[in-house]
């Protein structure tokens, strides 16, 4: 008689596969996907869960893939990490990367959306060099460099593009070798801190642009194609006559260029601010009102002065101090000498701001004045963000790496005599700050985390403790941005790409959502003669120009009859 032999294997759960031989393949490759796309590592439970296969079948493709080297187990708490197999492919990925050919699509789709010249550069000794170039169809204008010209790396947005994803010691060098910096225009930089300074304006935005700085009459725009260790490939421009590519355009292109140098690397590197921007809520009506029209491309920093009943603030990205008059609409604009992130009154008179630098005093009449502390004296690719000050006039403040490299900040407490105590670190994107009215809870906000942490504060001595996560918002509801406490002890948040300002009370449990006409409100403060309008600053960087049409007051100031009373800002002591 016949023996029968038993089929002991499991069940084919991918019946049907297209190539016989590889259901295995295919689990591995979905259970690397699995970890790959954790935001926390994964345990066996987890990844047999997200399989949704049996665990012996999920044990032994986890066997197979750590003896592979292609996933790690860490042995303290049992959870599986990518392999150092992955990075090393990943290194062969990139030796072998055709930047001509994986940038080619992308050129051709510029040229169409912008109906303007695109090109790629690379840098190539001390200046730039281009490799490709698409031409509109119809272009009016033939522009004088082509495929294998050179042009000034500090004059051209490729360039400055590409220089700005350097390391602080890589981009030093290498202006090193061009002083004296040459000047092919009226236009060029050639002061080496001016240059500096755009450079850092340029890693912050994502993009570079420059206005007739290498050819009179021509303007560009570009964004760095960077490797998987964001170091600059080369960099993809769109570039075309001034008076078809006026600045405000540029930075309303700046967003496309982003997307194709991102597109191209097919590495979606790291930002401090995002390119998808949340839909509008369907019928919702702005709770908000107009009260200072502008076109800021990062307004932050709102401060209310009691004393002028003036609104303060600042925009980012085109270094400027903003006095407003919200009654009448009224701005007065005062370009400043570097970034400025945030302000508070100062108690001996004028303001100190967190600047590029370090805390400076600042003059509404005059601008940026003495340094009075630099905290990050050895982190020259960190920039100040977000800062308020305690009741006993210490001036807290944030810090993000301007490339937003992960977990580079941190927050800091500076006395009044300069002392800069460094309070908590390995923060992404430092941001929104408040203390509650009797001064014994502390608020801060981790933009890139979606989540405002509370403190305990001890008020005299200024120590932290008992860290917990205040608030976590979900995916899609926006990023919480500056913040605001009330004289309830409630906390208003502005939500970047939430289209929204929302009241948290003092569990974190939301009280209140006013809708505004803009996707990225960013920072509030509360003012007007009673304290008791919520002042609310806006961006339009990152923007493309059908979102812009959408949301065309992106910049502006808005105000909302809050209900309730601010507090008022106590001022730094120093």
């Amino acid at each position: 008689m016949a023996k029968i032999k038993r089929d002991t294997t499991e069940p084919d759960e991918d019946a049907g596969t297209a190539v016989p031989g590889t259901q295995a393949l295919t689990r591995g490759i979905a259970l690397l996907g699995f970890v790959a796309e954790a935001r926390e590592p994964l345990r066996f439970v987890d990844l047999a869960a997200h399989a949704k296969l049996s665990r012996p079948t999920v044990h032994r493709i986890l066997a197979a893939l750590v003896e592979a080297r292609l996933l790690r187990l860490d042995p303290r708490n049992q959870t599986y990490r990518l392999g150092p197999r992955l990075f090393e492919m990943a290194h062969r990925v990139w030796d072998e990367f055709d930047l001509r050919g994986a940038a080619e699509p992308e050129l051709a789709r510029l040229t169409e959306l912008a109906a303007e010249t695109t090109r790629l550069g690379i840098l190539d000794g001390d200046g730039v060099l281009y490799v490709d170039q698409r031409d509109a169809a119809r272009q009016a204008v033939r522009l004088t460099n082509r495929v294998g010209g050179r042009v000034e790396a500090h004059a051209s947005a490729c360039g400055k593009a590409m220089l700005a994803q350097l390391d602080p010691a890589g981009r030093a060098r290498f202006l090193a070798r061009l002083q004296p910096l040459p000047t092919p225009t009226p236009g060029t930089l050639t002061d080496p801190e001016a240059l500096r300074r755009e450079l850092d304006l340029t890693a912050a935005r994502g993009y570079a642009i420059s206005l007739e700085e290498q050819s009179e009459g021509v303007n560009a725009v570009a964004a760095a194609v960077l490797d998987h260790r964001a170091r600059p490939l080369g960099a993809i421009c769109i570039v075309g006559p001034a008076y078809r590519l006026p600045e405000a355009r540029l930075h309303a292109l700046g967003r496309e260029v982003i997307e194709a140098a991102r597109r191209t690397s097919g590495h979606a590197g790291q930002s401090a601010m995002s390119l998808e921007v949340a839909p509008r809520p369907g019928g919702a009506g702005s709770g908000a009102t107009l009260a200072v029209r502008a076109e800021a491309l990062l307004g932050e920093g709102p401060l209310w002065s009691v004393p002028e009943q003036r609104l303060h603030w600042v925009d980012i990205l085109q270094p400027t101090l903003h006095s407003s008059d919200p009654a009448t609409g009224a701005d007065t604009a005062l370009p400043l000498a570097e970034m400025v992130s945030a302000l508070a009154p100062r108690r001996q008179g004028g303001l100190v701001a967190a600047a590029r630098s370090g805390l400076r005093a600042l003059d509404p009449a005059t601008g940026l004045g003495k340094t009075l502390a630099v905290p990050e004296a050895d982190r020259p690719g960190n920039r100040f963000n977000d800062g308020k000050c305690d009741r006993q006039g210490r001036f807290w403040v944030g810090t993000l790496a301007l490339d937003a490299t992960p977990d580079a900040g941190a927050l800091y407490r500076i006395g009044a005599d300069g002392a800069a105590t460094a309070m908590v670190t390995g923060l992404h994107v430092a941001n929104g700050l408040g203390f509650s009215p009797d001064g014994r809870r502390f608020y801060l906000a981790d933009s890139a985390r979606r989540r405002i942490d509370a403190f305990d504060v001890e008020p005299e001595s200024g120590a932290l403790s008992g860290r917990r996560v205040f608030m976590q918002w979900p995916e899609g509801q926006g990023t919480p941005n500056g913040l605001a406490v009330d004289a309830e002890g409630c906390v208003w948040v502005a939500m970047w790409d939430g289209w929204c300002v929302q009241r948290l009370d003092a569990a974190g449990v939301p009280q209140r959502r006013v809708e505004l006409p803009v996707p990225r409100p960013t920072s509030c403060a509360f003012g007007g003669p009673d304290l008791r309008t919520l002042f609310v600053t806006s961006a339009r960087v990152r923007l493309s120009a059908e979102q812009l049409r959408e949301a065309p007051l992106s910049g502006s100031v808005f105000a909302i009859a809050a209900g309730v009373a601010g507090l008022p800002e106590p001022g730094f002591a120093g």
